[in-house]
């Protein structure tokens, strides 16, 4: 530790907070933006940094009405609760689109206005939470500000608002982060809080390192320090300092006050005395009587929110987990089991907590009960990742039987729609599909699920492979139909001629035939004009405008829209710019009504494409940048977006497009994307055949092979002309 010291301290037992040091330049940029709304400002920092006291802090000294949110770690199958519960909204929102949703919601901060949101531990937060904030974002209100806290993202575990956050231009918000405190703060710190006018540097450097600089930290071993004198610090790390705070503090503790302090630990976010009596047979006397000792020992605080008995809370969560952690193992175990009974008998169940609390008992059957059902509730109220994020963890369970798990797995697959939870739902469907004792039935539907996952995420090839294996296993005629129908796709893998197309899609008529599914017989006709179009066939588009009249494709507005956009790229790839130009109006007008938020991005890319086709730039590349933040949710429209950025800019930078063209041609060939491919090359060859012509032939011919493994001729018609080019200047 270099250099002794010596300090004789006279234990005082502090009353109050300790003193607020070493953020006046954060609190005062707060004041600043808060003060001139509309504003959206993020104020990050990892566990513990002191965000939450420096929100405290300003919300003593704010002169406007407040309103507060706050998100845990329990994920709720409700969308947007915090949110809906802040601004004291129904919560009988399902029925409403996404967009019309946030629009209603900022229409009610408008009623409120002026006035300031402020909602805590976003990193906590539901996708659609998320995703809201980046709507204020965009579409500030006046008169409002809105503050967020959240803990800075970890690598490989970024959570929706980071990813919306991400996405959201960076005038849109205000960035505020909370570094550790410095030395000059520590100083100051340790001297008001030891009472100490000029406290000893080594002290000051030795809890300054001990501590991490973290502000909760250092001020539980301060409050430590100024109870018990001496140095407890030593060669300790944080957590164990941390350890060695709260036992100390437990130790003025009877042994019904440790007992329910501990039972509260456990109970986490539902620690009400009268949940804490039924638990430990106490009456709610007792147990308010309890609470206040360990606050008096400085274990708890008021939190002025009713947490618990007069508003008692753990001073930070860092310090409900060190509480927790002392509780021997198998008492732990034992008080969720008995906090899951108490919560059964409420109504409404809550099965997220009971899910939670069930886990932790190691009462895995009760656990997966649960957490199907709370993935069900989320199902139902449309908030997927949730569900997602439920299923995942049924999965980590060793002894789930097997025909529960592949039922579990096939509800994971339909609720990962988002790329985040695709991501871990992957493997899990790989590992399933790896099972030699899998029955047909479940591996012919896994099977179709994890390739349309794969393509999803822009994996072509490994997608398009997965459903051939699933078709054979496929019982069900009207899923045997639509795989067949996603087979008859041209515009996919390479190794896979136009004529093995043509017999996918005779084998989709046939299994549509025997099926009495409406809906598979229209995705089978959707997927044979989206053949016919490509294939230049004279029949496709009498048969495609016969389809849009009907009311087998009118009356489902989604596949109505999806089969316009797709239409309108076919006509795009065999150059009819003005007919695609018709279907993307048409469909990104049905994309609107429906407010299918998956068809949007698609929507905009199609109509995109179309002004770069017919020469209408002014603003396209900015709404293509816009569109590439928002592929890490739609990883398989990537490779297109990149595609149409670099082709537009060969318009007017053509040595510059050549990397973007390059990545694309790479990009296409990892992962089975045959036309990106075709359409990379022939641009490569477009913009080189002026300063290397024998380059732009060897991209030309690239491309050409390619269209002649699809046997789709029209596809080739920009590369034959290039090579036309290449052999009339040799010529000349």
């Amino acid at each position: 530790m270099g250099d002794t010291y010596e300090l004789e301290l006279t234990p005082v037992r502090l009353r109050g907070p300790v003193p607020f040091v070493g953020r006046a330049a954060q609190l005062s940029r707060l004041h600043r933006l808060l003060a001139e709304p509309p504003c959206l400002v993020v104020l990050q920092g990892e566990a513990g940094i002191g965000k939450s006291r420096l929100v405290r802090q300003l919300l003593g000294e704010l002169p406007g009405p407040v309103l507060f949110g706050e998100y845990d770690d329990v994920a709720q199958p409700a969308r947007l609760g915090p949110v809906l519960n802040a601004l004291s909204c129904e919560t009988d929102h399902e029925s409403r689109t996404r967009e019309k949703l946030f629009a209603d919601l900022a229409a009610r901060l408008a009623d409120l206005a002026p006035v300031t949101l402020v909602l805590e531990d976003l990193h906590w937060a539901d996708t659609d939470s998320a995703d809201f904030l980046a709507y204020l974002a965009a579409h500030p209100v006046d008169g409002v500000g809105v503050l967020i806290t959240t803990r800075d993202p970890r690598a490989g575990a970024r959570a929706p608002i980071h990813e919306a956050l991400a996405r959201t231009p960076s005038g849109a918000l205000a960035r505020i982060g909370l570094p550790p405190l410095d030395d000059a703060a520590v100083r100051e710190l340790t001297g008001l809080t030891l009472r100490l006018p000029d406290p000893p540097a080594q002290l000051v450097a030795t809890l300054r390192e001990r501590t991490a600089g973290i502000p909760f930290v250092l001020e539980e071993v301060l409050r430590a320090l100024s109870e018990r004198g001496g140095d407890p610090l030593g060669d300790i790390t944080v957590p164990y300092l941390l350890r060695d705070v709260v036992l100390y503090r437990m130790r003025a503790l009877g042994a019904t006050a440790g007992e329910v302090l501990g039972a509260a630990a456990v109970a986490g976010n539902e620690p009400r005395a009268g949940l804490l009596g039924q638990l430990l047979g106490l009456d709610e006397e007792t147990v308010t009587a309890a609470l206040a000792e360990a606050a008096r020992a400085g274990l708890l605080h008021d939190g002025g929110d009713g947490a618990f008995a007069a508003g008692l809370v753990f001073r930070h969560d860092l310090a409900r987990q060190a509480v927790y952690d002392l509780v021997p193992a198998p008492t732990r175990q034992s008080l969720h089991r008995r906090i899951a009974r108490v919560l059964e008998t409420s109504v409404p169940r809550p099965v997220a907590v009971l899910a939670q609390h069930y886990r932790l008992a190691g009462d895995n059957p009760a656990f997966v009960r649960n957490a199907g059902a709370a993935a069900d509730l989320a199902t139902a109220r449309g908030d997927d990742a949730t569900a997602a994020r439920f299923l995942l963890q049924t999965m980590d369970v060793a002894e789930l039987p097997r025909p529960t798990r592949v039922r579990l797995a096939a509800k994971l697959a339909r609720s990962a729609i988002d790329g985040l939870s695709q991501v871990s739902a992957v493997p899990v469907l790989e590992r399933l599909l790896a099972d030699p004792h899998l029955p047909p039935g479940a591996r012919g539907d896994l099977g179709l699920e994890l390739g349309r996952m794969l393509r999803q995420q822009g994996e072509e090839l490994r997608g398009y492979t997965e459903i051939e294996r699933a078709v054979p296993y496929l019982r069900a005629p009207a899923r045997r139909a639509r795989a067949l129908a996603v087979l008859a796709a041209p515009d996919t893998v390479p190794g896979r001629h136009a004529d093995d197309h043509r017999e996918r899609l005779a084998q989709a008529q046939d299994a549509a035939a025997r099926c009495t599914d409406a809906g598979a017989a229209l995705a089978v006709r959707i997927a044979r004009v989206s053949l016919l179009i490509e294939l230049g066939d004279p029949d496709a588009w009498p048969e495609a405008d016969d389809l849009r009249g009907s009311p087998l494709l009118t009356a489902r507005p989604r596949e109505h829209a999806r089969a316009c956009l797709n239409w309108a790229h076919g006509a795009l790839h065999t150059g009819d710019s003005q007919r695609a130009a018709v279907l993307a109006a048409e469909g990104r007008t049905l994309v609107g009504k429906t407010g299918y938020e998956r068809l949007l991005p698609l929507g905009e890319l199609t109509d995109l494409a179309v002004l770069r086709v017919t020469g209408r730039l002014r603003g396209v590349r900015e709404r293509l940048a816009a569109l590439r933040r928002e592929c890490w949710r739609f990883p398989m429209l990537g490779l297109q977006v990149d595609l149409e950025l670099a082709l537009l800019q060969a318009v007017t930078d053509p040595a510059g497009a050549r990397a973007g063209l390059l990545a694309v041609a790479e990009g296409a060939r990892r992962v089975g994307a045959v036309l990106p491919g075709i359409r990379a090359h022939s641009g490569l060859g477009r913009v080189l055949l002026r300063d290397d012509p024998g380059a732009a032939a060897q991209h030309a011919r690239q491309a050409l092979e390619l269209v002649r493994g699809k046997g789709i001729r029209s596809w080739g018609g920009e590369a034959a002309l290039v090579l036309a080019e290449v052999r009339d200047a040799v010529d000349e």
